[in-house]
């Protein structure tokens, strides 16, 4: 009989790196930080094609530019902690992506849902009648099991191969997590992780990220190899494919891609990129922006050309 999760379960944002981080170094990720939160405002409209958005409709618009350039996406909507009317906002998701006829999926966070098994059905039930996949985000190994028996819940009321869980490669238990994920037909989108695992702080991450590539290699139904090394997604990819396994390639929109991208296409690897919006996607820009400085000039290039298309029409 599982516990009732403790507030400290709902909070969906990944812990702080622990770290040790040289003082100019420190310096500079203040002075782009502060930089970045002052300029995003002024640019939330020409940024949210390549970092998402806070509705919506704005995270509909990227995933059919993405549809136009040969990308699958999902759409995951980022909360900033608690807060009312997530169920509802799922919904209105499921109906929107359905009429829109992309290739895409929702991707939930059950933390925002308290891991409701009601709501899970109820979900499931409103997915199911539009044949649209759902999948659960991973979050703190200590939700792990909490997050399994909200998958279930949803396989209650939809059929298994429309249910997708993430396996983080830095946790031991994802190994036997792989098997459970196995055993119920669920999709898998295996990812480094953010969280730490208590019991093994100093994982290797991309030999962890194998070992669970190579446990669903023994029968998963489809594997969304979810990394942006270039490196470590080639190899897992190659050894899906070796296995027979159905898989695809799974990246962040807004993190530096393209060349790993076109060797998937190339190479006849499906791609995917993950659209967040919500309001926790200014934080998720801000990060973005700090990991890629080359984003903030095209995105200022960008809307400079749409200022100056706007003077030439008046």
């Amino acid at each position: 009989m599982l516990q009732a999760p403790s507030t400290a379960l709902f909070d969906t944002a990944p812990p702080p790196e622990q770290r040790h981080v040289a003082p100019l170094t420190r310096f500079k990720q203040h002075l782009t930080a502060n930089a970045s939160k002052l300029i995003l405002p002024l640019m939330k409209r020409a940024a949210g094609a390549y970092l998402g958005g806070e509705t919506l409709e704005e995270a509909l618009a990227v995933a059919k530019r993405l549809q136009t350039e040969g990308h699958a996406s999902t759409l995951g909507y980022w909360d900033t902690g608690p807060e009312e009317g997530v169920a509802t906002l799922y919904h209105d998701a499921i109906t929107s992506l359905v009429q829109s006829g992309y290739d895409s999926y929702l991707s939930l966070k059950p933390p925002a849902l308290r891991f409701s098994h009601d709501g899970a059905r109820l979900l499931g039930q409103a997915a199911a009648t539009q044949t649209l996949r759902l999948h659960c985000d991973c979050h703190g190994p200590e939700a792990a099991d909490l997050h399994h028996a909200f998958a279930d819940a949803l396989a209650e009321t939809m059929p298994p191969h429309l249910v997708g869980v993430a396996l983080p490669g830095r946790w031991q238990r994802s190994l036997m997590d792989a098997d459970w994920a196995v055993a119920r037909g669920f999709n898998v989108r295996v990812v480094k992780g953010q969280w730490p695992d208590p019991a093994d702080r100093s994982r290797d991450l991309r030999e962890g990220f194998l070992a669970v590539i190579d446990r669903l290699c023994t029968g998963a139904r489809h594997v969304a190899v979810a990394t942006h090394d270039a490196v470590l997604a080639r190899e897992a990819l190659a050894r899906l494919q070796a296995a027979g396994v159905s898989h695809e390639l799974e990246v962040l929109l807004g993190y530096p891609a393209k060349p790993l991208l076109a060797w998937a296409q190339a190479s006849g690897i499906k791609t995917r990129v993950y659209v967040p919006y919500g309001p926790g996607f200014v934080p998720n820009a801000i990060a973005v922006l700090r990991r890629n400085p080359r984003l903030l000039s095209t995105v200022v290039q960008e809307r400079a050309r749409a200022v100056m298309r706007f003077i030439a029409g008046h």
